[in-house]
């Protein structure tokens, strides 16, 4: 099957939602925007052999591929409206694009994204890109610049299962608790939503909370105080993994994607699933406190090029 009928047969879906005008199927879509609104322009890409293994089922890439794009939308306090797909291929059978195709619109309908148009090649590797299209009121966007001394530093969720699930990756069943955060993360798309305009700093964890926390605090021009004990560590990673292990799974380790912010608590009551682990202080660079001494942690994340 050519490129044509991939796209015909496997991404050609109804895309009959409030602000899409053409779709699937033409030289390009045509949207319109809701009036007054701010669009957020998101991108990523996930690449065999670097952000997934070979091995992994097509339809967990699939769903992986919208949700780390969601995630960057959920820090932007946006809400997603619509995307494109660059997808190049080799090696795989229809099977495997149905199955990727199954995933990608499952994520996708979480949040009500359109699939808009994208483009299909042949390569030597997988790789698959999202280019993602939000939304957000004047003045509610979420930047990493707006940290602010006084502030106190919150994440979502809990930290480093997604870290921890790889690492089980080919010696635990799929559906271990710790591998399926992994392999589908979930975006914090209400959360981001409810911050917008009461929230300052802003980021998602996709890198590991100390090095994602440090790009705020560079933006902002601030530093921090971690409180390492309030780092909030799930049932599932505490019960596999010793306290050290586990600990730096949360720190260190990426693919979370639970959001990292700064807030006044009095702005942030009633926001449900948040964990105040820190505050944000005069100066720069990060201070990790545990049980009252100062702790180290390797901060640099995957980078690419390096």
């Amino acid at each position: 099957m050519d490129e044509f009928g991939i796209i015909r047969r496997y991404f050609t879906r109804d895309a009959s939602r409030p602000g899409v005008v053409v779709g699937v199927g033409d030289d390009g879509a045509i949207l319109e925007p809701t009036p007054g609104l701010l669009q957020v322009q998101v991108i990523d890409t996930l690449v065999e052999g670097t952000h997934f293994h070979s091995n992994m089922d097509a339809a967990d890439i699939g769903y992986r591929v919208v949700a780390v794009n969601l995630s960057d939308i959920a820090a932007m306090g946006a809400t997603p409206r619509w995307m494109t797909l660059a997808l190049t291929l080799w090696d795989k059978d229809e099977q495997w694009v149905e199955d990727f195709a199954t995933g990608l619109f499952a994520a996708a309908a979480e949040h009500g994204v359109a699939l808009v148009g994208g483009d299909t090649t042949a390569g030597d590797a997988v790789v698959a890109s999202i280019h993602m299209t939000g939304e957000v009121e004047p003045g509610k966007a979420l930047l990493r610049s707006d940290a602010r001394a006084g502030d106190t530093v919150y994440v979502t969720g809990t930290v480093g299962d997604a870290a921890a699930g790889l690492s089980l990756f080919d010696t635990a069943e799929r559906s271990d608790v710790l591998v399926q955060r992994f392999l589908r993360p979930v975006a914090r798309i209400d959360t981001g939503r409810a911050l917008g305009g009461r929230a300052h700093g802003a980021i998602d964890i996709s890198d590991g909370l100390v090095g994602d926390l440090r790009k705020v605090l560079d933006a902002s021009g601030v530093g921090a105080e971690l409180d390492v004990d309030r780092v909030p560590l799930s049932e599932a990673l505490r019960s596999r993994f010793g306290a050290d292990e586990a600990l730096r799974f949360a720190m260190t380790g990426g693919d979370d994607y639970e959001l990292c912010f700064t807030a006044r608590p009095d702005d942030v009551a009633g926001v449900d699933g948040i964990t105040a682990i820190g505050k944000i202080v005069e100066g720069s660079g990060l201070v990790c406190r545990r049980g009252g001494d100062v702790v180290e942690f390797d901060d640099r994340g995957y980078r690419h090029f390096v």
